[in-house]
């Protein structure tokens, strides 16, 4: 989809026991039998990331389901004093919710970033759920545990803005220059990709949800243990601090061009203990679905 052709795609809202999710839906079922496809997308990114994705598989037969993650667009938290949290538990919950809410058993479901760390998480934990699996980057369930472990220097220095986080000054800058800094990520961590600029000034909206700053934080403090989850995702933790494996049978893509994690890292194959395959893409960064969507669309097509 273009960004003028995106209206189009239609924009729902349903209630889950914490959100009201905004989601956009495309295509239609062509077999009851064939499980409707959830692709979620990263941070600071939106659903405008899987556009194009959407309408192809949209075109191929597809139902297809792109929910605005917490923190971003339309979706909203249903009580003020929930805690706005970004842990990897919190997402997975959010995504199984979201599959209650519209009486869907099992689904396809595919990511990149958060929506990747999400779609693996849920795969995890609640196999019978998910129909297969494509992970962008790989297993990327969170190993909290030796997060404070230092990864080589090169790896070490892509993570700035995670630090940045950490401190106050980082929690102000996100929130005073949400746009300049989070459209700076997009162009380090897709170098390759000539239409970064223009494609975050359609998602750039997104980043303005009220709640964005504050789950954003929270997620980047977590995953280093600075700070605690919310006590009703603690026993999700506890199962993910396993990092269990996935069996539902999977696609890793792997840009090659990943700004932010490198290509050897993407991987975690060893943690996919049912049919996996590894499909690298050259000249592809972090942004995986718009970047590439058309190997994206192949990638879900294959585990339908």
């Amino acid at each position: 989809m273009t960004a003028s052709s995106h209206e189009l795609y239609e924009l729902h809202r349903v209630m889950t026991p914490v959100l009201e999710i905004a989601y956009h839906r495309a295509g239609e079922r062509r077999r009851e039998s064939d499980a409707p496809v959830i692709l979620l997308h990263g941070f600071p990114y939106d659903v405008r990331a899987y556009d194009e994705v959407a309408r192809l598989l949209a075109e191929a037969g597809r139902e297809v389901l792109t929910p605005y993650l917490r923190g971003y667009g339309p979706t909203r938290f249903l009580d003020e004093g929930t805690m706005r949290s970004g842990q990897q538990a919190a997402l997975a919950q959010d995504l199984v919710e979201f599959m209650e809410a519209l009486g869907i058993e099992r689904a396809v479901v595919a990511g990149y970033d958060w929506g990747g760390r999400a779609a693996c998480a849920t795969a995890a934990l609640w196999p019978e759920r998910i129909q297969g699996l494509v992970a962008a980057g790989g297993y990327t369930v969170q190993d909290i545990a030796r997060a404070m472990e230092p990864a080589v220097p090169e790896a070490e220095r892509n993570l700035w803005y995670q630090y940045y986080f950490h401190s106050e000054r980082g929690r102000q800058g996100l929130e005073q220059n949400r746009e300049e800094l989070c459209g700076l990520l997009w162009r380090l961590w897709s170098p390759t990709w000539p239409q970064a600029e223009e494609a975050f000034a359609a998602s750039a909206a997104s980043l303005h949800n009220p709640d964005f700053v504050d789950v954003a934080i929270h997620s980047y403090r977590h995953r280093f243990g600075l700070v605690e989850g919310d006590p009703r995702y603690q026993e999700l933790e506890v199962s993910l601090a396993g990092r269990p494996p996935i069996v539902a049978p999977t696609v890793v893509l792997v840009g090659e061009e990943n700004g932010v994690i490198p290509a050897a890292d993407q991987t975690g194959t060893e943690r996919f203990t049912g049919p996996c395959e590894l499909r690298t893409l050259p000249g592809v960064g972090h942004n995986v679905p718009q970047e590439a969507p058309e190997a994206f669309v192949e990638a879900v097509l294959s585990v339908c």
